[in-house]
C-alpha cells in the first residue's frame, strides 16, 4: 500500500502540478522527500516573494500553481501577497506544514492550533485533514476548489501524516476529474441578447477576468460589433482590451461619482468579467445615472451577490460573448485606426519623466512583451504611452498590496520562457519583494527589471493631497541603490541616465535577468 506522500505526489503529477514555489521549514521537509523526477522546486527567500511568484506563474499559465509554506509563521509572511492573489482570482493551492498530530493540542513549537482559521476569510477553502488517510482526498479537494472557485485554497498537513499508509480507499482519488460548465440557459441568453440589441447607446465594461480566461480577442470582436465605448473596470489587474483601440476609453476611475459620470447618456452598461465595482477613493454619489441599466456577467457568484446595483448573470463570460456575436447584427462600418501615443514630456535636469521611460519601453521592446507593473504613482503616465495589443500583456497587484511586482515578474517569466517579460517597479514597492532577485538569478530567468527611483512614496503623496494630510511623515526613502542590491543577489544591474542610454539598453537582448535603474520625476497616479 503506498504512503500518503507517494499517493499525493502521484495525484499532483496527474494534475500537472509539478512546479512548487516554496520556502521550506522543518514541518515541510517530509512532504518534499522523494519528489519524483520532473518535479521542479522554485525556492524563494521569503514567503511573500514565494506567493507572488506563484501568483504570476499561475496567471501566466492559466493553471493552478502549488505553494509550500512553513506552518503559521510562513503562512503569515505570505498573507500580504495572498490578498493580491485573492483579488485577481488566481487558483493557488497552498500546502502548509503542521506539527505532528500529538504535538498540536499541547501547542508545541511550530504548531498552528487552528491552522485553517489563520487564512480565512482570504482563501476560498481551508482545512486540516482529520486523519492521515484523508490527506490525499483533502489535497484533491484543495486542487478542485481552487479551479472551481478561481481562488487560493489552503491545506495544513501534520508532517507525520506523509509517511502513513494511504489505505485502499484513498486510491480512487488518482482518477478523479471535476469540471464546470456555466453557459446561460436558452431563455437567459435570449433575454440578454434582446436587451443588448435593443439598447440605443450601450457601453461595455471589461474586467481582468476577460484576459485571464483568454477572451482578449473575443472581447475586441464583441466591442466592434456593438460599436460603443469600452472601459476597463476600476482597480485593473489585467488588461482585457487593446489600450489604444479607437473604442477604448481607458480604465474607469475607482470612485462612485466619477464612474457614474462616465456612464451618463448610456441606457445600458454591460459588465463582463468584473465585480461591480472595486472602488478605491471615497467619492460618493449615485451608483448609476438616471435611466441607465447595468447588467453584469461573471463566473464569480460572490461578486454577483455583493454588487450594490444592477442585474447579474452568473455564467461564463466567454459563452455570453459567443452568444452575442452570433445574435447581434454586423457592424455598420470600420471602427477606425488605433490611436498613436502622444509625444512624452521631458524632465528638467538629470531625471527622466516616467512617460519618457514608458515610451522607450513601447518603442524598443518587442510587441508581445508581458509587463508586470508595480509603480503606482506613474499609473496615468503608463497608460498615456503604452500600446498593448496582445493578450497577457499586463499584470498589476490586484489588491494594491505591494510586493507583487518583482516576484510576479519572475513567475510570469518562468511560465513563459519564450516571451519577453519586463517588470516595471517603483523604488518604494521593490523593497517588499526584493528577494525575488535571487530566484531570478538562480534560475537564470530572462526578465528585465526597470527600477524607477524617485526617492519617495509618490502614490501616498498624492493621497495625502486627496485626504488633506500634506505633512504626513515617513514618505521619503532616500539612499537606496538597487544596482548594488541586485548585484548582491546575483543580477547584473546598472544605472541608466538619459533617454538615449535607456533605449540602447532596452534594445539589447539577454538570456539572463538584468536590472536597469532610472531616476525619474515625481508624478501622480491620475
Amino acid at each position: 500500500m503506498p504512503s500518503v506522500r507517494r499517493l499525493s505526489h502521484e495525484f499532483l503529477e496527474r494534475q500537472g502540478l509539478t512546479t512548487f514555489f516554496g520556502n521550506p521549514g522543518s514541518n515541510e521537509l517530509p512532504f518534499l522527500a522523494d519528489l519524483p523526477d520532473g518535479f521542479r522546486y522554485v525556492l524563494g527567500l521569503h514567503e511573500g516573494a514565494v506567493l507572488g511568484m506563484a501568483d504570476g506563474y499561475a496567471q501566466a499559465t492559466g493553471r493552478p500553481a502549488l505553494v509550500n509554506l512553513h506552518a503559521a509563521s510562513g503562512s503569515g509572511n505570505a498573507m500580504g501577497a495572498l490578498t493580491n492573489a485573492v483579488a485577481s482570482r488566481t487558483p493557488l493551492v497552498i500546502v502548509a506544514g503542521q506539527q505532528v498530530r500529538s504535538a498540536v493540542g499541547p501547542e508545541a513549537n511550530l504548531a498552528s492550533v487552528d491552522a485553517p482559521a489563520l487564512m480565512k476569510p482570504l482563501v476560498g477553502w481551508a482545512a486540516e485533514p482529520a486523519c492521515a488517510q484523508d490527506v490525499p482526498r483533502a489535497l484533491a479537494q484543495a486542487v478542485f476548489e481552487a479551479r472551481l472557485q478561481q481562488r487560493p485554497t489552503y491545506l495544513s498537513v501534520p508532517y507525520d501524516d506523509w509517511d502513513a499508509e494511504a489505505g485502499a480507499n484513498a486510491l480512487p482519488v488518482l482518477d478523479r476529474r471535476v469540471q464546470r460548465a456555466s453557459a446561460p440557459s436558452a431563455e437567459q441568453g435570449r433575454l440578454l441578447a434582446e436587451r443588448v440589441a435593443s439598447a440605443r447607446r450601450p457601453a461595455l465594461v471589461l474586467g481582468g477576468d476577460i484576459d485571464t480566461a483568454g477572451l482578449f480577442d473575443d472581447a475586441v470582436r464583441l466591442a466592434e460589433r456593438l460599436g460603443g465605448p469600452v472601459w476597463a473596470a476600476p482597480s485593473l489587474f489585467r488588461l482585457p482590451f487593446p489600450n489604444r483601440h479607437p473604442l477604448f476609453r481607458g480604465v474607469l476611475p475607482a470612485g462612485i461619482a466619477p464612474v457614474s459620470r462616465a456612464f451618463e447618456g448610456h441606457d445600458l452598461v454591460l459588465v463582463l468579467g468584473a465585480p461591480v465595482f472595486r472602488y478605491h477613493e471615497h467619492l460618493p454619489g449615485p451608483y448609476l445615472p438616471e435611466g441607465t441599466r447595468l447588467v453584469q456577467v461573471t463566473e464569480d457568484a460572490s461578486a454577483a451577490a455583493r454588487a450594490p446595483m444592477g442585474e447579474a448573470l452568473v455564467a461564463d463570460p466567454g459563452a455570453v460573448i459567443d452568444l452575442l456575436l452570433k445574435t447581434l447584427d454586423s457592424p455598420s462600418g470600420p471602427v477606425g485606426a488605433y490611436r498613436p501615443a502622444p509625444e512624452p514630456p521631458t524632465a528638467e535636469g538629470p531625471r527622466l519623466h516616467p512617460e519618457e521611460v514608458f515610451a522607450a519601453l513601447r518603442d524598443e521592446m518587442p510587441e508581445d512583451t508581458a509587463y508586470v507593473v508595480e509603480s503606482t504613482s506613474t499609473n496615468s503616465a503608463w497608460w498615456r504611452q503604452m500600446d498593448l495589443r496582445r493578450p497577457g500583456s499586463y499584470y498589476f497587484p490586484a489588491a494594491g498590496g505591494l510586493g507583487f511586482g518583482l516576484p510576479g515578474a519572475v513567475g510570469v517569466a518562468l511560465a513563459q520562457p519564450d516571451r519577453p517579460v519586463v517588470g516595471v517597479i517603483g523604488d518604494g514597492s521593490a523593497n517588499y519583494g526584493v528577494t525575488a532577485l535571487w530566484t531570478a538569478a538562480q534560475h537564470r530567468v530572462p526578465v528585465t527589471f526597470v527600477l524607477l527611483r524617485n526617492g519617495t512614496y509618490g502614490a501616498l503623496r498624492w493621497f495625502g493631497g486627496l485626504l488633506g494630510v500634506p505633512d504626513a511623515p515617513g514618505l521619503d526613502i532616500p539612499g537606496l541603490d538597487f544596482t548594488r542590491i541586485a548585484e548582491g543577489y546575483g543580477v547584473p544591474a546598472r544605472q541608466v541616465t538619459g533617454a538615449g542610454e535607456l533605449r540602447a539598453a532596452l534594445a539589447e537582448r539577454t538570456d539572463h535577468p538584468r536590472l536597469l535603474q532610472v531616476d525619474t520625476e515625481l508624478t501622480t497616479p491620475a
